[in-house]
């Protein structure tokens, strides 16, 4: 499985008691929708690989409680903490109109409500604490926040993200 083809579900964040199990943290804003799931990738050596799940039960905060085929002891369970967990963009649930996910903005074009078009979305910046649109400008890298205060409307159908960009954000990236 290719990464570019799969989008970042969670990752494991600890071993729970002695039989193998782990607990998993979803980045997700729906977990409900992944209780059914009996496999995922997980990368290893560069690679993402399929993992099966023996069992995959929610718990309070995004957490799930997870049991993967074959890893049937603490120390081997301790071998996959920290380790991103993947899912084919295909399983991503389906948006209504008006709603998207942040990697289908790449390419999009950007124009903010008072500088016109700035550009097209050449990447999605995933800070921990916020999300940014990352595109060319007159030759510069600028990012702009994702933010319902800046974000003003997304049109899919043209591929149009229209934006208010706070004042002085373009010069930031602008000075020498």
């Amino acid at each position: 499985m290719n990464k570019d083809n799969c989008f970042q579900l969670g990752y494991i964040a600890k071993v729970h008691g002695l039989q193998g199990e782990v607990v998993a943290v979803l980045d997700v804003d729906y977990p409900e929708n992944y209780e059914d799931i009996e496999h995922v990738f997980l990368e290893k050596n560069n690679r993402l690989a399929p993992y099966f799940l023996e069992h995959f039960v929610s718990q309070p905060n995004n957490r799930f409680l997870a049991k993967f085929e074959g890893y049937d002891d603490k120390n081997a369970a301790d071998t996959l903490v920290g380790t991103a967990l993947y899912l084919p963009l295909k399983d991503l649930p389906a948006l209504e109109d008006d709603q998207y996910y942040y990697h289908e903005l790449v390419g999009f074009e950007v124009e903010d409500a008072s500088k016109g078009v700035l550009g097209s979305v050449k990447e999605i910046y995933d800070l921990q604490t916020q999300y940014l649109l990352g595109l060319d400008y007159q030759g510069k890298e600028i990012l702009i926040p994702i933010q319902d205060d800046i974000i003003l409307k997304v049109d899919k159908a043209a591929k149009k993200v229209f934006c208010q960009l706070p004042d002085g954000l373009l010069e930031i990236y602008l000075e020498d």
